[in-house]
């Protein structure tokens, strides 16, 4: 039994334990060796992947820190808008965004094991300050320049003006990038707002608000298009006067030739043959006579306006008819 304890447990354990002495470092991550708890190295994926050799556990232990991009999300915070016209609060808003960071070297990777240790640590403590950051922000904002309808450039650039504006890039404040890297280790590498949204208690304020902001436009537009309508009808009805004082002019006109010409017409036919004409006279007389007309006429048949039907005209060359015995 010593003999097994002396020659096979014995040499299994030291193997073991020896292996403790080795560690890999990934090319994704840092490698913080600490001996008996102070921190003796601190090693670069990035520069010193690969194999390493340490005294064994419990002397030196190794701390791996993820040196890849991660991202949470932050709980939602609730704001007041500024009103620049009335110089008072709007309305309360409420904002959902995330945070992109990572640890960028072995300085900030020490400074991280210190004052932080853990990515989930790290979520507890940026949490509150950026949310109160971000309700800082959205505070001294009007609330067009974070909800208006606009084209795909402006919603990009004033995406990007916020961003710089949370991470105090531009505008007065706390620089957060720079203070977060100084205290905790952690580089912010981006800030996102994922959306805005009304609070429960205010939705129906704001809808009522948009509901008369739209019933304004609408005003406007029904204002605008019964202008533009009456312009159109004063520029039609001019138009029309316009194009009727020419049509009476040219009728005028036409009318004056045409009785010109008709006159002359009659002139030529009653300088030709005299009965001619007074029988076309008196054919239009009967035109007018027999007309659709209700009108009763008591005439003798004396009267020359019948001679045409108890005596008409004969042909020159035709011969009196004779006479019956």
């Amino acid at each position: 039994m010593k003999r097994l304890i002396l020659f096979v447990v014995l040499p299994l354990v030291l193997l073991l334990w020896g292996r403790t002495a080795f560690y890999a470092v990934d090319y994704a991550e840092f490698a913080y060796v600490t001996r008996f708890g102070e921190p003796v190295a601190t090693h670069d994926g990035t520069a010193d992947a690969g194999l390493h050799v340490k005294w064994p556990w419990p002397v030196d232990s190794v701390l791996r820190i993820d040196h890849r991009l991660q991202t949470f999300d932050l709980p939602a915070v609730e704001s007041l808008t500024r009103d620049p016209k009335n110089k008072t609060v709007d309305k309360t808003l409420a904002a959902d965004a995330f945070v992109t960071w990572r640890v960028p070297d072995a300085a900030a990777a020490d400074r991280f094991v210190r004052t932080v240790g853990t990515p989930e640590q790290a979520r507890r403590v940026l949490g509150p300050r950026i949310n109160g950051r971000l309700a800082t922000v959205i505070s001294n904002m009007p609330i067009d320049e974070l909800i208006a309808v606009a084209d795909e450039r402006a919603i990009d650039a004033r995406t990007d003006t916020l961003r710089r504006r949370l991470l105090g890039e531009e505008g007065t404040g706390e620089r957060v990038r720079e203070a977060v890297l100084a205290e905790y280790g952690i580089e912010i590498v981006d800030l996102r707002l994922r959306r805005f949204s009304y609070p429960e208690a205010v939705r129906a304020s704001i809808a009522e608000r948009i509901r008369s902001e739209r019933a304004r436009k609408v005003a406007d537009y029904e204002s605008e298009g019964r202008k533009r309508a009456t312009d159109i009808l004063s520029s039609a009805e001019k138009e029309a006067r316009t194009i009727e004082a020419d049509a009476r002019a040219q009728k005028q006109l036409t009318e004056g030739r045409a009785d010109v010409e008709a006159d002359r017409i009659r002139n030529d036919a009653h300088a030709r043959d005299r009965d001619f004409y007074v029988f076309l006279q008196k054919l239009k007389a009967y035109q007018l006579v027999l007309s659709d007309t209700r009108d009763v006429l008591l005439l003798s048949t004396k009267h020359p306006l019948f001679d045409l039907l108890l005596n008409p005209p004969k042909a020159p060359d035709q011969k009196p008819a004779p006479k019956q015995p």
